[in-house]
């Protein structure tokens, strides 16, 4: 398990201390020297320990030991040799575009068909910002469909990973499938350029590191690939990180996939990234597989079981169910049953549904 919420429990030592350091001018240095301390210090609990908090006010170790640290200072500024610390770096981190607590509205900038079925919609933001979303998590996006009986909003909301770079300042793009009976799809594709939609997040799901697996094998459906694709991109674009990804992506016909000259060309530049597509319907000059996901892709295609094998998994419910059993009602994992997934294998996986994120362990 991984180490619980680090605690920064500075806030109210300044405020204690301001009441006493407010006279001359070494005290005000004092304050500053507080300040840096509280950035510079964390002090760490974990959850693990069986913590509980309580409203009985208790004074933490870190501000007794800020106190007995401000009264060594004190007693060197006032010598006659005096200390001095070294410069504290205290450069703000950049700008968050997203917020996980409240819904932020994004502005349309542009919009741009890829296929017959799918739509690329750029949304601008704060060109100094950036968005702030890790490898590979998820936003929110929710728009207003019609009023319960109270005359309330009633909201649509979906999950979607945008394709662009986490890095880039002032904008995120979307590749989205647009449905007939779609409702929120429908939604987007009815946007025009200065239309804003609801975003919140980022939900984060798994937090890739380089070489977190020797191998990682990827099962995609239509747009289900946008959240393989950023972990992908992620690997790939680190040259330290070793990590052999093997990518198995189903769609309804050739024209139905989506990014495959992206695809294409990091398979070509990188030995380390395999792909392999299989079409519902084949045209005449398909040279890819042919049909639903099988235990024979599987098998040949993606890993074999192992501790340092992971498997992700993303698509619509249908090749869930087949592949890996859908998720539960609740959106949390639901049941691995009678899929492709787990009878010949029993891997340690991740499933994705949705580009939403959970883990298992199988």
């Amino acid at each position: 398990m991984r180490a619980a919420t680090q605690h920064f429990l500075f806030s109210g030592v300044e405020e204690i201390l301001s009441q006493y350091l407010f006279f001359a001018s070494p005290f005000k240095m004092a304050t500053t020297f507080f300040k840096r301390l509280a950035k510079a210090t964390p002090i760490v609990f974990s959850n693990a320990f069986g913590c509980q908090s309580s409203s009985t006010f208790t004074v933490p170790f870190g501000a007794m030991a800020a106190l007995s640290g401000g009264i060594s200072f004190f007693y060197y500024f006032s010598s006659p040799t005096v200390v001095h610390l070294d410069q504290i770096n205290e450069h703000p981190g950049p700008k968050i575009a997203l917020n996980s607590d409240k819904w932020i509205e994004f502005k349309l900038q542009d919009t741009a068909r890829v296929s017959h079925n799918t739509q690329l919609f750029r949304f601008s933001f704060d060109p100094t910002a950036k968005l702030g979303l890790d490898i590979a998590s998820c936003i929110l996006t929710r728009a207003p469909m019609a009023q319960d009986t109270e005359g309330k909003t009633k909201y649509i909301i979906r999950p979607y990973t945008p394709i662009s770079d986490p890095d880039a300042k002032g904008y995120f793009d979307f590749l989205i499938k647009v449905y007939p009976e779609g409702k929120m799809s429908q939604h987007f594709a009815s946007l025009k350029p200065g239309n804003v939609v609801e975003v919140k997040g980022p939900i984060e799901k798994l937090r890739y590191s380089p070489n977190m697996n020797k191998h990682i094998g990827m099962i995609a459906g239509g747009s289900g690939i946008t959240p393989m694709l950023k972990v992908v991109e992620a690997i790939l674009k680190n040259q330290d990180d070793d990590t052999q990804v093997s990518l198995l992506y189903a769609n309804v016909s050739p024209d139905d996939i989506l990014l495959k000259q992206k695809l294409d060309s990091l398979a070509v530049s990188h030995p380390n990234f395999k792909v392999f597509y299989t079409v519902d319907n084949p045209s005449k000059n398909w040279r890819g597989g042919a049909g639903y996901i099988s235990k024979d892709m599987v098998v040949k295609g993606l890993p074999s079981p192992s501790d340092d094998t992971l498997i992700l998994v993303c698509g619509p419910p249908g090749m869930m169910k087949h592949v890996s059993g859908d998720k539960a009602e609740d959106r949390s994992q639901g049941e691995v049953l009678n899929s492709i997934y787990c009878d010949p294998f029993g891997f340690k996986g991740l499933h994705l549904n949705w580009n939403c994120i959970t883990c298992y362990v199988h």
